[in-house]
């Protein structure tokens, strides 16, 4: 694992984990319509998307993808109300998972351990992506970076 590798398992299984441990389970989101416990039960299931046990076929055309794969490398955050194919994820946001938002915060932190078990036991395994594509281990950390820190954004937890 490199120097970057390691300081994101740390912002992800750290930082990232405190914030929405501490955060006001009622902070109102700056956008979109989700709250922040639906927001934390789907970083969750982004997690188990990335390590397969969620599956979704491709979404975009296949002639697409080095254009998302170029910003995906890039230093540009997802803009405020990026939407996933609605084959994804519907308009109106998933209903609660979970009774206590401790609960949601804990799944998530058990997802994202699950997430660098997973890659530390499959070095070169790549799951797709429904807009990205087949991602390996960097690719999926650069996106799980980039999705955690839009959806911490959205709440002003970041």
């Amino acid at each position: 694992m490199n120097s970057q590798s390691i300081e994101l398992r740390l912002f992800f299984s750290q930082q990232a984990h405190q914030i929405l441990l501490t955060a006001n389970e009622n902070q109102p989101a700056k956008w979109g319509l989700m709250n922040l416990m639906q927001m934390t039960e789907h970083l969750a299931d982004f997690f188990r998307l990335s390590i397969g046990e969620i599956t979704f076929n491709l979404a975009v055309n296949e002639s697409d993808i080095p254009k998302y794969t170029a910003f995906l490398f890039s230093d540009k955050p997802f803009k405020e109300n990026t939407k996933a194919p609605l084959s994804v994820m519907p308009e109106v946001p998933h209903p609660v998972k979970h009774k206590q938002y401790l609960d949601a915060v804990n799944d998530l932190h058990l997802a994202i351990h699950q997430f660098f078990q997973f890659f530390a036991a499959n070095e070169n395994k790549q799951t797709l992506h429904p807009v990205f594509g087949m991602l390996n281990f960097q690719g999926w950390l650069q996106l799980h970076y980039k999705h955690v820190t839009h959806h911490l954004r959205q709440f002003g937890l970041m």
